[in-house]
Order: structure tokens, then C-alpha cells, then sequence
């Protein structure tokens, strides 16, 4: 069955094998003649926009040769503008350069003229001198003849008259100058000064080198002395202090320079009589229970100080050294005290010229702070103080005020001025300080030494307890112009040679007296 399927459809697969080859080139055949068709189109087309191109190209080259003709022409235009203003402005230079020309060739004429005519003048001139000279020698001959005085002669009384003309004017000036400025200084610092120290008032004046102690009765001056003076000498030997027993009715002087060792005795001597028990185990006790206690109070004493003035931020140490200031005396003067009132003096005047008020107060704390190591250090006060703050970092500002207010430094800040200015102050007030008999007597005789050195002196008297030194003069040989710069100098000797709480008062005195008798 499957041959007899297969005969059936051969003639059907013979004539499709036949017709696809002729299908196959039918169709080749179509294609061709289908694309010969659309490339001939496309070229028709190609051509077309070829040649509207060109045309476009064409027309476009026109038009920018066009552009390009007129723009050539435009610039040929302005550059031929441009060349007829550069010719004319030239043309215009040429002009005034002739005409410069011109004015410099009459102009050179005229010096010419001129230059001969100076030489003609300066001959004349010339000629004119040599005459005038040989007259001035001849009246100078003559001046000499009729005066008797030779050129350097005149000249040299010339010279002098002039000398003391310019020297009066100058003292008249220096006076003048001095008078106003005193005035207006002392103004202005009596105003500063009693506006400070009214607003400072001290607790007391002086201090003292003895203490007395009071007794209940007499009978306890034996029980101090003790057992053939055991107690006594156990007393002075651990206090260093000499306790002096006499017939004083119930009291006992204890003397020493030494304000803390006599304070120590003090309390102790106190201690002991309030106890009964005396004797020297108990004494070694209460000598030492003294000590403490001074301690605690010299250190509570060194902060009330601080706290009172408002300076904050002080070491340790330095408020100790400010408390053992309050067992130290200078002339009898409290040196605490006298460092408060000096801080309390310099801070006001400070406020009141704008000067730093805080740098102003520290230092005037601080600037006796060496006086309380001063017996155990060699050296000035100043120097030790110096050292003391420089050790416990205190700034630059405060150790320099402090380091002036003696003269061993040249203040360079107006607070170490105010500094030295409110120790003075505050060591000159009445009553401050006291000075022994010896000392006082030396001041005035050394006063009335420096004066009687200088010639023209008659006699010289220092009075007000050493405030002043009055000088009289001899008229004949001491100008009312000579005094003031007398005055000046003796004043300068007195500050770089004595040493003085205050100011001391200059005063000369020239007297012209004319006697004559009727008869």
C-alpha cells in the first residue's frame, strides 16, 4: 500500500520539482526590474537635490562676495579717515614745533643778552666791594681808635652782656614755667592725696619694744623667778626674751627686739599664771602651746589682711610672711599696718588716675614683705622682697612696683609711682614713726652741712623738726636770679644724699638793708 501511495502522487512532486527552479528565476527577475526601477528614481532624485544645491552654493558665493566687497570697502574707508586725521595731527605737531622753535631761538637771545649784562653787573659789583670793604676796615680802625677796644675786645662784652640777658630770661622763664607747674602739681596731688587719706584712717601710731604683763599679786613675781631663778632663766632661755622683775607693783616687762619671740613669752607668761603650776617642764608646755597659737594667729592675721583689701589668689607662704608683719615695727610704726594702709593709699590714688587699681593694691601689700624675713636673710628688704615674690610667682607689674618704692629701682609704670608715693604718705603722716634722738640730730646737722657747702651763704637753720631749711644769703654775692637755681641745686643734693620720710622744704631768703643816721 505504501508503493501504490507513493506511485499516485509522483507526477504531483515531478511538477513541483520542475516549477521551483522557474518560480525561483521568475522572481530574480522581478526583483531586478523592481530595483533598476527605484534606483533610477533615486538617482533622478539625487541629481535634483544635486542641482538645486549648486544653485543654492551658487547664489550663496554671490551674496558673500557681496559682503565681503562691502566690508573691504568699509574698512578701505575707515583706514584712509584714519590716515587723513593722523596727517592732520601731524601737520599740527609740525606747526607747533615751529612755533616752539621760534619762541626757544628769541628766547635764547634773551639770555644771551642777559648773561652779558650779568657779567657787566657782577664786575661792577665786585668793583663795588672792594670799595666797601676798604671803608669797613677804615671804620673798624676808627671804632677801635675812639674806643680802645680791640674786635675780639667788643665782641667778647658783647658776648657777655648777651650771656647775662639770655641767663635772666631763662631764670625768669624757668621760674615762670616751675611756678605753674608746681602750682597746677600740687593742685592736683593735694586733691588726689587728701581724697586717699581721708578715706584711709589708721588704727593706731606706734608700737613698743617692751610688754608688761599683770600680775594678781606680787607674791606670783616669786613663783616666776622660782627656785634660785630655775623658772625665770628656763622662761628667757626657750622664749629669747628678757623678763624684767622690779618693783613695779603686779606686773613683769618683758623687752626684746623681736615682736614674735616677746608675743610668744607673752602668752605663755599668761598661760602659766592663769594655771598656777610653774615650773619648767610646765613652762617647755606652754612655750610651746604659745608658739602654736601665735602661728595660727599670724596666719589668720595674713588672710584678714588679704580678705580686707580684696586681693585674692596669694600663696600660701606669702599670706604667712604678710601675718609675721604684724609682730614687725619700722620706727616704731606696725609694718603690716603700715603695708595695709599703703595698699588701701595706692589703690585709691590708682582709681582715681586710671592706673590699674588691683596691680596698684598687691604691690603696695607686698612692697614690705622682705622686713619679715629680714633678720634671717642677708640683703635689703627690697632685694629680699624681690626674690620672695619672684619665688612665688607674682607677675612682672607687682615686682617692679614694689622694687621702687626706696629709689634703688627707676619706677617705669605709674602704679610703682603711686606705690612709692603712698609709702611716703603713709611713713610721714604725724605720729607715724619715731626716730631716735641720734638719728633726728643727724638729719638736721647734715641738712645745715649740705647747705653751708655752697659760696654765698650766710647762714643756714634747719627747723620744723627737720621739714625745713631756711638759708639766708649774701646779697652781694646771690642774685634774686641765682636763687632759684640755688635752691634747685640744693634740693637735688638733699634728695640723692639723706634719707627722710616727706618732703623737705627749700627756703632762701635774700635780704638788702640801707642804714643811715641823722644827726
Amino acid at each position: 500500500m505504501v508503493s501504490i501511495a507513493i506511485n499516485d502522487y509522483w507526477p504531483l512532486v515531478l511538477s513541483i520539482v520542475i516549477s521551483t527552479p522557474a518560480g525561483i528565476g521568475i522572481g530574480y527577475i522581478l526583483r531586478k526590474m523592481s530595483a533598476e526601477k527605484t534606483i533610477g528614481s533615486a538617482e533622478q532624485k539625487a541629481n535634483a537635490i544635486i542641482s538645486e544645491a549648486n544653485k543654492d552654493a551658487d547664489t550663496k558665493k554671490k551674496e558673500t562676495l557681496l559682503e565681503a566687497k562691502e566690508e573691504v570697502h568699509k574698512l578701505r574707508t575707515e583706514v584712509e579717515k584714519e590716515n587723513r586725521d593722523r596727517r592732520n595731527e601731524l601737520q599740527r605737531l609740525e606747526r607747533r614745533l615751529l612755533q616752539k622753535e621760534e619762541i626757544l631761538d628769541r628766547k635764547s637771545d634773551n639770555l644771551e643778552k642777559k648773561d652779558d649784562h650779568l657779567n657787566k653787573s657782577l664786575k661792577e659789583l665786585s668793583s663795588k666791594e672792594k670799595t666797601i670793604e676798604n671803608l669797613y676796615q677804615k671804620q673798624i680802625e676808627e671804632l677801635e681808635r675812639i674806643s680802645g677796644l680791640t674786635t675780639e675786645e667788643a665782641k667778647q662784652i658783647l658776648l657777655s652782656d648777651l650771656e647775662k640777658e639770655v641767663k635772666h630770661d631763662s631764670v625768669v622763664m624757668i621760674r615762670d614755667i616751675v611756678g605753674k607747674a608746681k602750682e597746677e602739681a600740687n593742685k592736683t596731688a593735694t586733691e588726689i592725696i587728701a581724697y586717699a587719706v581721708q578715706k584711709c584712717a589708721a588704727d593706731y601710731v606706734a608700737e613698743s619694744t617692751v610688754s608688761v604683763v599683770s600680775l594678781p599679786n606680787d607674791e606670783m613675781k616669786g613663783r616666776i623667778i622660782g627656785r634660785e631663778g630655775r623658772n625665770i632663766r628656763a622662761l628667757e632661755t626657750l622664749t629669747g626674751v628678757d623678763l624684767i622683775i622690779d618693783d613695779t607693783p603686779e606686773a613683769v616687762i618683758l623687752s626684746s627686739f623681736d615682736p614674735i619671740r616677746r608675743e610668744v613669752a607673752r602668752v605663755a607668761l599668761e598661760k602659766l599664771i592663769i594655771d598656777g603650776r610653774i615650773h619648767p617642764a610646765r613652762i617647755e608646755e606652754m612655750v610651746e602651746k604659745a608658739r602654736k597659737e601665735i602661728n595660727n594667729h599670724i596666719k589668720e592675721e595674713g588672710e584678714r589682711a588679704t580678705f580686707d583689701l580684696g586681693i585674692h589668689n596669694l600663696h600660701p607662704e606669702l599670706v604667712k610672711l604678710l601675718g609675721r608683719l604684724k609682730y614687725r615695727t619700722s620706727y616704731g610704726q606696725n609694718v603690716l599696718q603700715h603695708s595695709i594702709e599703703v595698699s588701701y593709699l595706692a589703690g585709691l590714688m590708682a582709681a582715681e588716675l586710671g592706673a590699674d587699681v588691683k596691680i596698684a593694691k598687691r604691690a603696695g601689700l607686698l612692697h614690705d614683705i622682705g622686713k619679715a624675713v629680714d633678720h634671717e636673710v642677708e640683703g635689703t628688704h627690697v632685694e629680699i622682697g624681690m626674690n620672695l615674690l619672684k619665688r612665688y610667682r607674682e607677675s612682672k607689674e607687682v615686682v617692679h612696683a614694689m622694687s621702687t618704692h626706696h629709689g634703688d629701682y627707676d619706677p617705669q609704670t605709674i602704679e610703682a609711682v603711686l606705690v612709692t608715693a603712698a609709702d611716703a604718705i603713709s611713713a610721714a603722716r604725724p605720729g607715724a614713726r619715731r626716730e631716735t634722738l641720734e638719728t633726728y640730730i643727724n638729719r638736721l646737722e647734715k641738712l645745715e652741712e649740705i647747705a653751708n657747702a655752697y659760696d654765698g651763704i650766710e647762714k643756714a637753720f634747719a627747723i620744723q623738726a627737720g621739714r625745713e631749711i631756711r638759708i639766708m644769703v649774701k646779697p652781694e654775692d646771690i642774685t634774686d636770679d641765682n636763687m632759684v637755681l640755688l635752691a634747685r641745686e640744693i634740693s637735688k643734693k638733699i634728695e640723692n644724699s639723706l634719707e627722710y620720710p616727706g618732703q623737705i622744704k627749700v627756703n632762701i631768703i635774700r635780704e638788702t638793708r640801707a642804714i643811715d643816721y641823722a644827726k
